[in-house]
C-alpha cells in the first residue's frame, strides 16, 4: 500500500518521530510548517531539512517515514488552499486528555509565532486589520492554562481556541496567496431536473 495519499495525523506523525529518536510533540513542527506556506511557500525539499533538523538527524531513516512526512506537507498545503478552507492544525486528538490536547495547541501557536516572527515586519504591511488582529491575538494563547481537567466547560473552550488558531492560519493563508482558494468563485450547485 502506498503513504502517497495515507491521511497523516497526530499519532502517525509522532510514531514517525519516535522512530528517530525524537519525543517531541509533531504540534510545534505543524505550527512551523503552516506559517512557512503561508509566508514562504515552503518546499517539500525544505520541510524535509526543517524536519530533520528538528529531529536531530541527517535524513529521514527509510523511505516510508520521508514518504510520511512528505505527506504531512502536501495535505497541510492542500487543506490551506482549498475552497472548502477545511485545514485542521495537526493537534494531539479526543484519544488525548484535555490537558495534552491543550499543550498541543499551545506547542503549534509557539511554532506558527517564531515563523511570523521572524519574517518581520515586511509581510505585516498588507495585511487586512482583521488578520494583525488574529495573529495578535494568537499571542495570547502561548500562554494558556494547559493543567485542564477532562470537562464540558473546558472542552468548549479549548474547541474556541483551537478554532481562532484554524482561523487565524487561513487567514494568513488567503492573504499571502490572493484567489487561492478561489471561495468567491464557488458555484451553487443549480436545480438538476
Amino acid at each position: 500500500m502506498s503513504l502517497i495519499n495515507e491521511r497523516q495525523d497526530f499519532s502517525t506523525i509522532a510514531d514517525t518521530f519516535l522512530l528517530h529518536g525524537s519525543m517531541q510533540s509533531p504540534a510545534f513542527l505543524d505550527g512551523r510548517l503552516c506559517a512557512s506556506l503561508a509566508l514562504h511557500d515552503l518546499d517539500a525539499e525544505g520541510w524535509l531539512e526543517m524536519v530533520c533538523l528538528n529531529l536531530g538527524v541527517e535524513q529521514p531513516r527509510d523511505e516510508p517515514s520521508a514518504e510520511r512526512l512528505l505527506g504531512w506537507r502536501r495535505q497541510t498545503l492542500e487543506a490551506l488552499s482549498a475552497a472548502e478552507m477545511n485545514y485542521e492544525p495537526l493537534l494531539p486528538d479526543e484519544l488525548f486528555s484535555l490537558a495534552e490536547r491543550a499543550q498541543g495547541l499551545q506547542e503549534w501557536t509557539l511554532g506558527f509565532l517564531e515563523v511570523v516572527r521572524d519574517a518581520g515586519d515586511e509581510p505585516r504591511r498588507n495585511w487586512s486589520d482583521s488578520l494583525r488582529e488574529a495573529i495578535d491575538d494568537l499571542s495570547g494563547l502561548t500562554d494558556i492554562e494547559t493543567d485542564l481537567d477532562d470537562s464540558p466547560e473546558n472542552e468548549n473552550d479549548l474547541f474556541a481556541l483551537t478554532e481562532h488558531a484554524r482561523m487565524a492560519a487561513m487567514l494568513l493563508y488567503t492573504e499571502q496567496h490572493p484567489g487561492k482558494p478561489q471561495v468567491e468563485q464557488v458555484e451553487e450547485p443549480g436545480p438538476t431536473h
